[in-house]
């Protein structure tokens, strides 16, 4: 289990961390927003859920205790975990700061980023601001819409929930989301600072770590597929082969993660779907 993390940490001279007070089964012990920069104006990335005050309340104690604004607010993706905060952070603090974030593929920005002016970044784009160049790396998967944000000061990149810093993430894509994962080992980063949970220190290691889990159980479905090589089976039959030693009941939640592997296996052209099953080509 992680170790208990502060509201508030001044992780580095250039990095302010608060906690979106928001803990939960997904959130871990609550969505981590980031102050970034060492000077009067700074860069806020991700606001928090809504209608969250002591969150508002440990934001404006920063702003204040620092003597800085915002120059710039930057969402990572649109999940209501990340953007839920927005409207209330820009109310309070962000009326002369700049609204970014990627535009999603998929669908529309939630309710929550109404009447918000958000500009939409590129690839590679930079943000600066005092003491901070920030670039951004789109890394969809987790959502279409997803960036992590390289510190070019630092050497280090603000992760998102592509990494997190206790556990595994979630996906909407896999073939996308290794495709993300291969992109932010090329970064080189020394450190990583995600979007849950505590620095990753190790950083090279937990990314090698996070395509190593989901290549090995792509090579346990493969193995089951060219066993069965020339017959259709079942994501169920296939769950059954590889999660062995996990109860029956359990075996429905696991579909979830065999079905996204077997989509980017799909999407790669090493096996096809065909009436209800699928085959190994």
């Amino acid at each position: 289990m992680s170790a208990k993390l502060e509201v508030v940490s001044k992780i580095t001279p250039r990095i302010i961390r608060i906690l979106g007070l928001n803990p939960g089964l997904m959130t871990l012990q609550g969505t981590n927003t980031y102050v970034i920069g060492n000077g009067p104006r700074r860069i806020l990335l991700d606001t928090g859920e809504f209608n969250k005050p002591d969150y508002i309340s440990a934001l404006n104690n920063v702003l204040s205790k620092e003597s800085i604004n915002l120059a710039h607010i930057i969402i990572s993706h649109w999940h209501l975990d990340h953007i839920g905060g927005l409207k209330e952070v820009f109310n309070n603090f962000g009326k002369d700061s700049t609204v970014w974030k990627f535009r999603r593929t998929d669908g529309s920005n939630p309710c929550y980023i109404d009447d918000v002016p958000v500009k939409y970044l590129k690839n590679g784009q930079e943000i600066k601001a005092d003491g901070a160049t920030l670039k951004v790396v789109h890394t969809p998967g987790h959502t279409t819409d997803h960036i992590v944000l390289q510190l070019k000061e630092d050497d280090s990149v603000f992760t998102g929930d592509c990494i997190l810093g206790a556990g595994t993430s979630v996906f909407e894509d896999l073939y996308d989301y290794m495709k993300s994962l291969e992109i932010i080992l090329k970064l080189d980063p020394k450190v990583l600072y995600p979007g849950h949970g505590p620095v990753i220190e190790d950083a090279k290691d937990r990314i090698e770590a996070y395509i190593s889990h989901r290549k090995t159980r792509e090579d346990q479905i493969i193995q089951v597929l060219v066993k069965h090589k020339g017959q259709n089976i079942t994501t169920a039959n296939i769950v059954k082969a590889i999660y062995v030693d996990v109860p029956e009941n359990l075996h429905k939640a696991a579909e979830q993660n065999v079905n996204n592997h077997l989509m980017k296996l799909k999407k790669e052209g090493q096996i096809a779907e065909i009436s209800g099953g699928w085959t190994f080509l």
